[in-house]
């Protein structure tokens, strides 16, 4: 996956955004203001931060070489993920499901905003 493929299945997300308020360098991806991806697209490798459930964070980690504990980030429900250490399809999995652990954490008439948009 390349970092524009990345940025694009990002935005493909109902009512996400990119943000930069970092630093010019670091796109911030969010659903009604809250992240839910955070990388430096022009890096090498190219890694994304991801929300994740801390069960399933921990299974990832001790599988995958390429899943850490989310550079800083809560470690408990982050990971970092080097992009082409996985396959794409992972990736995408991996974005969409930290995309619906912020939405779940949504206020119900945000949730429903979204369903409307």
């Amino acid at each position: 996956m390349t970092p524009a493929e990345l940025r694009a299945f990002c935005l493909g997300f109902n009512a996400a955004v990119e943000e930069f308020p970092f630093n010019p360098e670091t796109s911030v991806f969010k659903v009604l203001g809250k992240m839910f991806a955070l990388s430096a697209l022009d890096a090498t490798p190219l890694t994304v931060n991801l929300k994740c459930d801390p069960e399933l964070a921990v299974r990832l980690r001790a599988e995958h070489p390429a899943i850490a504990p989310g550079w800083h980030m809560n470690k408990r429900h982050w990971n970092t993920v080097t992009v082409d250490g996985l396959p794409d399809r992972m990736v995408r999995e991996l974005v969409e499901d930290s995309y619906d652990l912020v939405v779940a954490g949504l206020p119900r008439a945000e949730r429903l905003r979204l369903d409307r948009l």
